[in-house]
């Protein structure tokens, strides 16, 4: 009988514990464990990941008669704006080099793509707060660099450094931290490129919700929870580098989301039917900087750094 009693006591203390240690792991969110790791009881193997993102069933009239209008109002009373997410995506696509992503216009997706998932609620606020350290670590990388180079050549440096120099693009970034000796390839280390993985594996977790979003109902009529959409995301673009504890850590996030509905609010439309163009522009958008990237990552074999 007392047994009994102090079953849901116990219950609940384990519950507890679970969220306290959520939040002492939530800071290891980006860690260092790669696919290698996989294969044991305690971090499986997801077949999924490292494919090559399949292009976005994006209709082509989207692409080029109805974007403009799809994207146009600015959304009163909230951080996160679509159409300044898609067009620093789309600014982010250099025009001088068609296999390279511009660093700053980037950046500035990611800026905005964080004041979407902080508006999501205080439990993804714990994620998104390691996301912007990455973003913050690279500006502050390449301005060191740029100070350095002035400097050496006894000129004033500027208050920036993404526009020019060394970090003006992943590619001239990727090559000259390689030149410099600072990626290494068997232990961490606090490089651009490393960091870059971190964020880009990020950017495939929030397409892949983004993509079930955008979908219909199913046979029966049911439309999948945001919950159970960044579930599904998380299990092939950031589980298989997280440890098992962060992984279930992460149930608590899923749970936390909030209803299909506010997703919906943050593109400022009411209707499924009104938000799956939207989506499927943004989708698009992000597809071609997600391939891209690992395009890039993958010619100096750096999708594996640990």
């Amino acid at each position: 009988m007392v047994i009994l009693r102090r079953t849901p006591l116990l219950r609940y203390l384990l519950l507890a514990a679970m969220l306290a240690l959520f939040l002492f792991v939530s800071s290891l969110w980006l860690p260092q464990g790669g696919v290698r790791d996989c294969g044991s009881a305690w971090q499986p193997c997801l077949r999924s990941y490292g494919q090559t993102p399949e292009p976005s069933l994006v209709p082509e009239e989207f692409l080029q008669e109805d974007e403009p209008t799809l994207i146009t109002k600015e959304c009163p009373g909230q951080k996160f704006q679509a159409r300044e997410l898609l067009l620093h995506l789309k600014s982010s696509l250099s025009d001088d080099d068609d296999d390279d992503i511009l660093l700053e216009p980037y950046l500035q997706s990611w800026d905005q793509l964080l004041n979407f998932m902080e508006a999501l609620g205080t439990m993804v606020g714990f994620f998104s707060q390691k996301v912007n350290e990455k973003v913050v670590q690279i500006r502050a990388l390449s301005l060191k660099h740029s100070t350095d180079v002035y400097e050496a050549q006894g000129q004033t440096p500027p208050s920036f450094g993404l526009k020019t120099g060394a970090y003006r693009s992943v590619r001239t970034m990727v090559e000259a931290e390689l030149k410099a000796g600072v990626v290494d390839f068997a232990r961490h280390t606090d490089s651009g490129c490393r960091t870059l993985l971190r964020l880009h594996r990020s950017l495939l977790w929030l397409k892949l919700m983004l993509e079930g979003l955008s979908e219909g109902p199913d046979a029966d009529g049911q439309f999948k929870t945001p919950g159970e959409l960044s579930r599904d995301a998380y299990k092939v673009a950031l589980a298989p580098h997280h440890p098992w504890v962060l992984r279930q850590a992460a149930e608590f996030v899923f749970l936390a989301l909030p209803d299909r509905r506010y997703f919906l609010q943050l593109v400022c439309v009411q209707k499924q039917s009104e938000a799956t163009p939207v989506l499927r522009v943004i989708i698009h958008a992000l597809m071609l900087v997600h391939t891209r990237t690992q395009r890039i990552l993958a010619e100096y074999n750096m999708l594996e750094l640990p």
